[in-house]
């Protein structure tokens, strides 16, 4: 295949007008590699890697809570329809028999192979159960545990070992023995935590290095009491995660945050819950009643309970209404979150040599125009 006159994304950070070149599934360097020439017109689009969501817990009426292999298979789906290739979803508090279950299901989805039309199912994100009682958020509280090792490594041990990110709380008893000694294991990010700048930056030098949904279920920044925000910002190898959905942050706060900590640390996550890609209506997470009007996705009490919006549709947020570059998204959404789960030798950017991922958006309004995976059209 060859993807002619698109305005391609390129390693360094740049959109520069090319043609792209695919071979057995890869990204080649010369139309002279190519056997089969099949040409795709992208005048007028941008075209970017695939999307990496190392953030979510569900989209088109499943959750990966649901431990089933249907319910990853959906989501895996839809994802990839939207442009997102590689997946890293996201469990919530819940009881060690339950988690157990969702990382047996993980481990045999991902035995099975790569999937047709699907997104790669790439690790899990462990949000819960090791958070703070009072920053639960829309965690189940019952099931709220301090930090434990044996727990984590029978958790890991079931997936496969690919649990690539751990939140927790700082500030609870153990957290920093875990911290110490799990950092060369997984990615250990702050999280639902009422943790003070000093606790904070002990977190990072113990070898934390990321930052769950900054701002949200943490305390916020002020000038007496920088929190787990300040100590991020001190911390150059600390990455942080936004939601650009438009609800969890305002737009004002996005763009200051980019000021501060740069485009080489922010990862763009959706957050997504079950209702995404689907009408309002009444849903769950984790257990719990979900209402969901519009792209606001409450709990009864009114706690915001995840997001009902896409990695895909986060990214055009950031760009058409918060004021953040195309090319600053696009590194966001792409390219920072393949490095942080550990893939970015086969994807995450338009490369020779890589995977073949590319997703083509229209210039003017960034319209999906089409995904292609491993050189084949989704």
């Amino acid at each position: 295949m060859i993807i002619k006159n698109a305005s391609v994304f390129t390693e360094d950070g740049r959109f520069m007008p090319k043609d792209i070149y695919i071979e057995g599934g890869e990204f080649v360097d010369s139309a002279q590699k190519v056997s089969d020439k099949e040409e795709i017109d992208a005048s007028g689009c941008y075209a970017i890697p695939g999307l990496t969501d190392l953030h979510f817990h569900g989209c088109v009426g499943h959750d990966f809570c649901d431990g089933t292999r249907e319910a990853i298979d959906a989501m895996a789906a839809y994802e990839a329809s939207i442009g997102v290739t590689n997946i890293v979803p996201a469990t919530m508090t819940l009881s060690e028999d339950t988690l157990l279950g969702i990382c047996e299901a993980a481990k045999a989805y991902r035995e099975e192979g790569l999937h047709e039309k699907r997104a790669r199912l790439c690790g899990i994100n462990m949000e819960g159960p090791f958070v703070a009682p009072s920053k639960k958020g829309a965690q189940n509280g019952e099931y709220i545990r301090k930090p434990d090792i044996e727990m984590f490594d029978k958790l890991n041990k079931a997936s496969g070992n690919i649990v690539k990110l751990v939140a927790i709380a700082p500030e609870l008893e153990g957290a920093m023995e875990f911290i110490d000694k799990k950092h060369g294991e997984t990615v250990i990010s702050l999280a639902h935590t009422a943790a003070d700048y000093n606790t904070a930056m002990q977190a990072f030098e113990k070898g934390a290095d990321h930052v769950t949904h900054l701002y949200n279920a943490m305390n916020p920044y002020t000038h007496r009491a920088p929190g787990v925000v300040g100590a991020a910002a001190d911390t150059q190898k600390a990455e942080v995660e936004l939601i650009c959905d438009g609800v969890h942050i305002h737009p004002a706060a996005v763009r200051t945050t980019f000021k501060i900590f740069g485009d080489d640390r922010i990862i763009l996550i959706s957050d997504s819950m079950m209702a995404t890609g689907l009408d309002d209506g009444d849903y769950s997470l984790g257990g719990q009643a979900v209402k969901v009007v519009g792209n606001l996705a409450t709990l009864k009490d009114g706690t915001i309970a995840g997001s009902a919006t896409n990695l895909m549709d986060c990214l055009r947020t950031a760009v058409l209404k918060m004021g953040i570059s195309m090319e600053s998204a696009v590194k966001c959404a792409a390219v920072n979150t393949a490095k942080c789960v550990g893939i970015y030798d086969k994807y995450g950017s338009i490369t020779p040599g890589k995977k073949a991922d590319v997703v083509l958006l229209k210039k003017e309004d960034l319209a999906l125009k089409q995904v292609i995976m491993e050189g084949q059209l989704i």
